[in-house]
């Protein structure tokens, strides 16, 4: 017997169903889980360029994210150095290092080692966080004017020595939360995002 033009459409409609309900507790495909689209060793990278001309060594540093698993709430600031590093100094609870022209021969050759745009190993950018407390003065003691206070949780020496030798502006990773603060207080001029522009390379460091 035959089936009707309606049973068949009935039919039809009841087989796509089925279909439908079975497939929807497969997987979903993941968005660039391509390997040529997104290889997983990719990483992007930093170049921060050195105007001090006493610094023969090399005339740039390269720096990577700390935080770089998905789904990170931390942000990467692009900073004033000078800025920084006064904010740095304001901080009475961590430990606060001496300038560079102080320390000794051995933790100097070892930092600039590190720091080496030779070096296959890419240095991690300072983690910092940000708070503000009353400014000295009679503004600050009525509450007008505050000022910031940065605290390192890494890469101190790296960012004293990044500014010793000539870098104006670098990038530094900070909580999502504390990142409007940073910019405020900290944040490098707009000459900085075009001297200073992110790359993607590969495992070996280079461009992909």
């Amino acid at each position: 017997m035959h089936l009707s033009q309606s049973a068949r459409s009935v039919s039809a409609l009841l087989t796509r169903w089925r279909f439908l309900t079975n497939s929807s507790s497969l997987p979903l495909p993941l968005s660039n889980s391509s390997p040529a689209a997104t290889p997983a060793s990719a990483e992007m990278v930093w170049n921060v360029p050195l105007y001090e001309h006493d610094h023969p060594w090399y005339d740039h540093v390269r720096l990577k994210r700390v935080f770089v698993t998905d789904g990170t709430r931390h942000q990467v600031v692009m900073v004033d150095a000078r800025k920084l590093l006064e904010c740095a100094d304001r901080d009475n609870t961590d430990y606060v290092l001496k300038p560079v022209a102080e320390w000794h021969a051995g933790k100097v050759r070892g930092i600039r080692e590190f720091l080496d745009p030779d070096n296959p190993r890419i240095p991690q950018m300072p983690y910092v966080t940000i708070s503000t407390r009353r400014a000295p003065g009679l503004l600050g003691w009525v509450g007008l004017e505050r000022e910031g206070v940065v605290a390192f949780r890494n890469g101190q020496h790296r960012a004293r020595y990044l500014a010793d030798a000539g870098a104006r502006w670098f990038p530094v990773e900070v909580h999502e939360r504390e990142a409007a603060l940073l910019r405020e207080m900290c944040g490098a001029a707009d000459d900085a995002r075009t001297a200073i522009r992110p790359i993607t390379v590969d495992g070996g460091g280079n461009p992909p």
